[in-house]
């Protein structure tokens, strides 16, 4: 399934936030759009918000307090197909019970199209997730007998073979070698130009500097800041919010930024 926005639309629009549970506030007064084409990273310290934010964001969790919109329909009212048909999810446990086989993994991806006109996409869709999350050689083998990394990629062709015009992904780089997290991001960024909106949780500042359009940086359950990585990404704001001093090194004319943190 292609986007159904233009490049630059907002297709999510969240509005006052609020989560709050067992009388702590987990988000407050998060305002924030994504857009179309664009990828949005969403940043901070353990306990920041983001993995809440992207699960409100998604429809999965129920804000205590505001609203969200995604493609111009408030969240909540999207039976749980129709919003698999809009939104795939990559959420940070990619837990499965039964040893089903890598390949049986991926084509659960396209279980939101059955009985519809894509289902007769279900074989490309699956063949293009395979090649590029490079699972190929994995296919015969069991899920529970795979690495975390090699799990990670497995889940990650699931979501893609959902083919939807949004996709969330929480730390899908985490589990991975360098090589992985770069493909990762990289194809996120093939996502976005083909005009869907990803949002990812990265805990690496520098692959979100990379990677990332716009960036939103959380502290404490608010937004501290949202913007470009050049804009956002600032040694004071970072060394602020991460109780850390650090430095930043920005790449030529791109400026994209990298954060080291200072050593002795």
């Amino acid at each position: 399934m292609t986007s159904t926005s233009a490049a630059g639309a907002a297709v999510i629009t969240a509005r006052g936030i609020h989560v709050r549970r067992d009388e702590r506030e987990i988000l407050s007064a998060i305002d924030l759009e994504v857009r179309a084409g664009e990828v949005l990273a969403l940043v901070g310290p353990n306990g920041a918000g983001k993995s809440t934010l992207l699960s409100v964001l998604s429809g999965d969790l129920r804000a205590s307090e505001g609203a969200v919109e995604l493609l111009g329909r408030a969240v909540a009212a999207y039976r749980p197909l129709e919003l698999a048909q809009r939104r795939a999810v990559l959420s940070q446990a990619n837990t499965v019970s039964f040893p089903f086989r890598v390949l049986e993994i991926v084509q659960m991806g396209r279980s939101p199209w059955l009985r519809t006109a894509e289902l007769a996409d279900d074989e490309r869709a699956v063949s293009e997730a395979i090649e590029a999350t490079d699972i190929g050689h994995l296919l015969g083998r069991r899920f529970t007998s795979l690495s975390g990394g090699e799990q990670a990629r497995v889940s990650l062709a699931r979501v893609l073979a959902q083919s939807t015009p949004i996709v969330f992904l929480d730390e899908p780089t985490a589990a991975l070698d360098l090589r992985h997290q770069e493909e990762v991001m990289r194809l996120a960024r093939a996502l976005a130009a083909a005009d869907r909106a990803v949002v990812v949780v990265v805990h690496d500042l520098s692959l979100a500097g990379a990677y990332a359009d716009r960036i939103a940086l959380l502290d404490h359950g608010r937004l501290d800041a949202v913007g470009t990585p050049a804009e956002v990404m600032t040694a004071d704001r970072v060394g602020r919010v991460y109780g850390l001093d650090v430095q930043i090194h920005r790449l030529g004319a791109s400026d994209r930024p990298i954060v080291l943190p200072l050593r002795d």
